[in-house]
């Protein structure tokens, strides 16, 4: 029997060397520099309050975070804001697959597939965005789509309350529903 036992282990010591002289699959590596590489700080799952003299003016959640500049600058992946009124109740909820946060300049910039909702069923959609904290004001300088109820607006270029009931259109304005024409 220790004959046995001996050739057991014997056998299954040599399995253990053959299996740890295989080569397997070698881990990814991404060719030329990430953001994580010069990041000073990378997290994940983030949730952070927007507020502006002691008023939460909206919330801001991202899969993923690469901070920049003393902690002043945050680089965003999959993005999405929730902003409030001035009296702090919940007004739309703004997606992104990017976007920016400085807190120095309290720009808030999203990037790609970028999707406002408000709480009244109006509907802005473009591929960039720009939200200005201290004017509360948004703006962009390329294509956009408003859908509000009975209403669709699409141009070049705007500028708007978040609530996206007062805007400006910079060029290419078209429309299709019904508007109130202002009276001379």
């Amino acid at each position: 029997m220790s004959a046995f036992r001996s050739l057991a282990l014997v056998c299954g010591a040599l399995a253990a060397v053959s299996a740890c002289a295989k080569k397997g699959a070698k881990p990814p590596v991404v060719a030329g520099r990430s953001m994580a590489d010069s990041a000073e700080q990378v997290l994940f799952n983030t949730h952070s309050v927007l507020t502006e003299k002691g008023v939460q003016r909206g919330e801001m959640f991202a899969d993923t975070v690469y901070v920049f500049d003393d902690n002043t600058r945050f680089e965003l992946r999959k993005v999405r804001v929730t902003f409030n009124t001035a009296s702090g109740a919940k007004d739309g909820v703004m997606s992104a697959d990017r976007g920016r946060y400085n807190i120095r300049q309290q720009v808030l910039e999203g990037f790609g597939n970028v999707v406002i909702v408000t709480t009244d069923g109006r509907r802005f959609t473009s591929p960039q965005l720009r939200y200005l904290q201290g004017l509360n004001e948004l703006s962009s300088d390329t294509s956009f789509t408003l859908v509000k109820p009975g209403q669709t607006i699409s141009g070049i270029g705007f500028k708007s309350d978040p609530q996206l009931t007062h805007y400006t259109v910079n060029k290419n304005l078209q429309g299709k529903g019904s508007f109130m024409l202002p009276t001379p």
